[in-house]
């Protein structure tokens, strides 16, 4: 069973996740400082609802009117947003990272805290919803996007975690763009308690799969202000995260932990993520010649055939009159200002075909691995 807590200090240790029972500013004051590797807040969207919504059948609109929701005036709301990011960026380790998301009510206000007190934004993202509510009013647009803004702890802060090859491959080896096509919460996913939903803006937990795949690795804990029914922990479990969730409200920390206790995490091994080339281990290309895999007097080769160059013993290429490394030559016989001879040589195999060097260097890196 989840641990269900309240008021308590709580320990990012070895177990896989807290859920606390409390005000978001109050607790996160008792987490420790530089503990958490990223956080995710939804927090309320002040939305200054007028009276009620209807469609036009007349049938009521189930909109967030709750009182969480609800405060006095924008000074109150700015002053509740600097506190609990204040706290945030406290708790957040140097190389961690903040999401924050919101509609336009909330979200331009929050980003003017985030950059008044220190944050460094790296994204806005936007949430474009492909099922959104219609404006049933027809006075304004549909309102079809969310956003969310992705800001390190500070400009000086360069180390924080973006696994851009993961976002790569989950995008089909396309870079993935800041604008995100995703379907609200609906089906079997949006949680219901006695035939109504049981929190209003539930999340989806692919929206939550991206966000904690793209800026966490497996083990880091992720820390959620304001859980709600919990989709931020479910997938954190999900993707072998620790997790710390703070809901003020019982009912839907019940909710949360109920979610939460059936979630199944993904075994280790399917956890491994794409990695850039940068973040693996650095092979010289003279490491190839020294575990035998090209040998000294052997021939490179571009893609082509047209282009070929002759290895020696230290690792460099003799090409015509010209000698160098992989890349010199690489761009010497292009003509160009640089090249990376990694991708650019080939060398022949039993076959009679082509077989790249950077293919032989990863051979390397997983025995080094």
């Amino acid at each position: 069973m989840v641990p269900l807590m309240s008021h308590k200090k709580i320990k990012t240790g070895d177990e896989s996740g807290r859920l606390i029972v409390g005000d978001c500013i109050r607790e996160m004051t008792r987490l420790e400082a530089d503990s958490i590797d990223l956080i995710f807040a939804d927090p309320p969207y002040n939305l200054q609802l007028g009276g009620e919504l209807l469609r036009p059948n007349n049938s009521p609109v189930d909109g967030v009117d709750d009182a969480w929701d609800k405060f006095e005036n924008f000074a109150a709301y700015d002053r509740f947003t600097r506190e609990w990011l204040h706290e945030a960026r406290r708790v957040l380790k140097d190389t961690g990272t903040l999401w924050v998301i919101g509609s336009y009510h909330n979200i331009h206000r929050i980003g003017t805290v985030l950059q008044d007190i220190g944050f460094w934004l790296l994204n806005d993202v936007v949430w474009r919803k492909t099922n959104p509510m219609p404006n049933f009013r027809g006075r304004r647009f549909t309102n079809a996007q969310e956003t969310l803004i992705w800001c390190a702890k500070g400009a000086e802060h360069k180390g924080y975690t973006f696994n851009y090859e993961a976002m790569k491959s989950l995008n089909e080896d396309i870079q993935m763009r800041s604008d995100w096509l995703l379907p609200l919460c609906t089906g079997a996913e949006r949680l219901k308690r006695n035939g109504r939903k049981a929190h209003p803006t539930q999340k989806p937990e692919a929206l939550l799969h991206r966000v904690i795949l793209a800026a966490s690795k497996p083990g880091d804990v992720v820390l959620d202000p304001f859980l709600g029914s919990g989709t931020t922990a479910a997938t954190a479990k999900r993707l072998g995260r620790r997790w710390i969730g703070i809901e003020r409200s019982t009912e839907y920390a019940e909710i949360a932990m109920q979610r939460i206790t059936e979630v199944v995490p993904v075994a280790d091994a399917d956890l491994e993520t794409m990695q850039a080339k940068r973040d693996q281990p650095r092979v010289p290309f003279g490491n190839l010649l020294e575990r035998g895999l090209i040998a000294p007097g052997e021939t490179l080769y571009d893609r082509m055939k047209r282009v070929k160059a002759r290895v020696r013993a230290d690792g460099s290429l003799a090409h015509g009159p010209l000698t160098g490394s992989i890349h010199r030559i690489g761009a010497m016989a292009q003509g160009a200002k640089a090249c990376n001879g990694w991708t650019y040589w080939y060398v022949a195999d039993e076959k009679g075909g082509l077989t790249s060097i950077d293919s032989l260097r990863d051979q390397v890196r997983k025995e080094m691995t």
